[in-house]
């Protein structure tokens, strides 16, 4: 039986975010950092943006923490990434053990929310 995730319940975190790759892949001084992903090639690291960084750079984050569920329960990310890619919406996502932080582009902020909910997701927007 295909069984399909319950809607999710989604809010908008209110930093706004940069991806770096540091491929000598040493963490990076201080802990502004959100996400560390080390890899064969180097290290993610997903962070705060800087006020003065390029607003072109910028990403922000979608995070099911209200919608919590098992590391069982198929797909849960599935269900938030599918509508953001039938609307041609770039992602990059950081899993936790109950939950998914999506990233979008920053300018594609409205688009995503309006795919999402679309898709049957509650969205928490907070004012950009």
């Amino acid at each position: 039986m295909n069984q399909q995730p319950p809607p999710q319940h989604l809010r908008i975190v209110p930093s706004v975010f940069t991806i770096e790759h540091l491929p000598e892949a040493e963490p990076p001084p201080g802990d502004e950092w959100v996400v560390l992903v080390r890899a064969p090639e180097g290290l993610t690291v997903v962070r705060a943006a800087p006020c003065s960084a390029d607003p072109d750079e910028a990403w922000i984050g979608f995070y099911g923490g209200a919608t919590a569920h098992d590391l069982a329960v198929p797909g849960m990310l599935a269900a938030v990434l599918k509508p953001l890619a039938d609307a041609a919406i770039p992602v990059f996502v950081a899993s936790t053990f109950h939950a998914d932080l999506v990233l979008v582009p920053a300018r594609s902020r409205d688009q995503a929310v309006t795919a999402l909910r679309n898709a049957g997701h509650r969205v928490e927007d907070q004012p950009s």
